[in-house]
């Protein structure tokens, strides 16, 4: 990460747990939105953690696809506590979200007979129907997913907010483009930050990190090949963990950036 993205967002960490005064003198909930965003691997819930911990804060990962109701998101988002992160991630492919209004999704879901107990009040609407294969000891249990994006939104907006304080949410996307323009806006996603592929600068912070080194003849070998090829943050992560000699590490990694160069120069070419 950039070193000035990562001074941005410690500032703004700090100034938002500070001001508890602040945010009931002009009468807003105490909560703060972070959308992370950019390719896979470039460290999004790394930054995550990584917020969690500066803060001490605990994490709730909501997992909206688990989630068969409002009703049911309801009593999720109330029984997350104070000085705490709420996540969700991948929050375009979790929900149909591009459409506030969309339509209720039937999940089929297969479930191993000897180990699941049925039931009938577990799911709305639903249906069982056994295999006719009696060597077959599955089931399928089919429910209706009716957790709309409009319902999240309010929750979030209304008593999630209005029942606590010291409250941060963090939506994490690949694609922000998909994403509805009500997400977005400030007062529910207040921060945007774009996780980029690894640059020279967020080289520094890995090297010094998994290696312990600062300088090395090729640290600059590498940073220069970095400007051409695209490598995410976890790919430089997991090829200086191979080896702990810093020589070894980083002329294996410097092989892995010239054979991701080579093969997008033959890509283009072709």
């Amino acid at each position: 990460m950039e070193a000035e993205l990562k001074k941005m967002i410690i500032e703004d960490l700090e100034r938002f747990v500070k001001r508890k005064d602040y945010y009931r003198r002009v009468g807003k909930a105490w909560k703060r939105g972070y959308l992370l965003y950019g390719p896979p691997g470039t460290g999004k819930s790394s930054l995550i953690a990584a917020m969690s911990n500066y803060l001490n804060f605990d994490i709730y990962d909501l997992e909206l696809s688990a989630v068969h109701s409002n009703s049911e998101l309801r009593r999720v988002l109330l029984s997350t506590g104070n000085r705490s992160i709420l996540v969700v991630e991948d929050i375009d492919c979790s929900l149909e979200l591009e459409d506030r209004q969309a339509q209720p999704t039937t999940v089929n879901v297969l479930k191993p007979l000897r180990t699941m107990q049925v039931q009938p009040t577990a799911y709305d609407n639903k249906k069982l129907s056994f295999s006719k294969n009696p060597c077959d000891l599955f089931f399928f249990v089919s429910f209706v997913i009716q957790v709309t994006l409009s319902g999240l939104l309010n929750f979030l907006d209304g008593l999630w907010s209005s029942c606590g304080d010291e409250r941060i949410i963090v939506f994490t996307t690949n694609h922000k483009d998909r994403l509805d323009p009500a997400v977005l806006r400030p007062g529910r996603m207040d921060v945007h930050i774009y996780m980029s592929y690894c640059t020279p600068c967020g080289f520094d912070s890995l090297a010094a990190n998994y290696l312990g080194i600062t300088d090395h003849p090729l640290i600059y070998e590498i940073k220069e090949i970095m400007q051409n090829v695209r490598v995410t943050p976890a790919d430089v992560g997991e090829q200086l963990l191979k080896n702990e000699d810093p020589e070894i590490a980083l002329k294996g990694l410097l092989e892995f950036l010239n054979a991701k160069l080579i093969e997008g120069c033959e890509s283009q070419a072709s």
